[in-house]
């Protein structure tokens, strides 16, 4: 390794900014557009975790992991419902009662999906994969994340090809809509 974090490391980062994401917008005000920016954040966050481990954590989970298909199927079914959610939540206002509700939702979907990947799932990923393996694919994490999409996608594609080749025509695309937008900034 060349003092950079492996995969699972990387994946468990994204947690950690998930979480003070969240933290941050419990925080805000109900009333003002600090709530929304911050979601957006999340949003942005959420959907570049999502490709980095359709293309990278899931192959590998397949691959050397016990029910590894059954893993990742359901984590890619999990990921699918809190895309919906985040895109429910960006069509609402942050002073609204639903985006309440949604954001609770939100917070618990996510949690179960922590919690399962780091308590469970990595330690069985360590345990059967080669340790070379996992930190080959940290530098590779670092550099799909960038150029990922930053909007959830709930129908996107389950292969990792399939993912591949949508986050690099989806990603241009929204990276330049943020931009136009302002989306995710103050």
């Amino acid at each position: 390794m060349d003092g950079h974090s492996g995969l699972i490391d990387e994946l468990a980062a994204d947690h950690q900014r998930m979480q003070r994401l969240f933290d941050r917008i419990r925080a805000a005000p109900r009333d003002g557009d600090g709530r929304k920016v911050l979601l957006e954040q999340l949003s942005t966050a959420m959907a570049r975790h999502s490709v980095v481990t359709r293309e990278h954590l899931f192959p590998v989970v397949r691959r050397y992991v016990l029910d590894g298909d059954d893993w990742a199927d359901r984590d890619l079914d999990r990921q699918g419902r809190i895309a919906e959610t985040l895109r429910a939540l960006e069509d609402l206002e942050a002073g609204e009662e639903r985006f309440g509700t949604l954001l609770l939702s939100l917070i618990e979907q996510v949690t179960d999906h922590v919690v399962e990947e780091e308590q469970l799932l990595f330690p069985r990923l360590r345990a059967m994969c080669p340790a070379d393996v996992l930190d080959g694919l940290g530098p590779k994490a670092r550099e799909t994340r960038p150029l990922a999409p930053t909007r959830p996608r709930p129908a996107a594609p389950r292969s990792a090809t399939g993912t591949k080749l949508m986050a690099r025509v989806a990603g241009p695309w929204d990276r330049l809509r943020d931009r136009i937008t302002g989306r995710g900034r103050p």
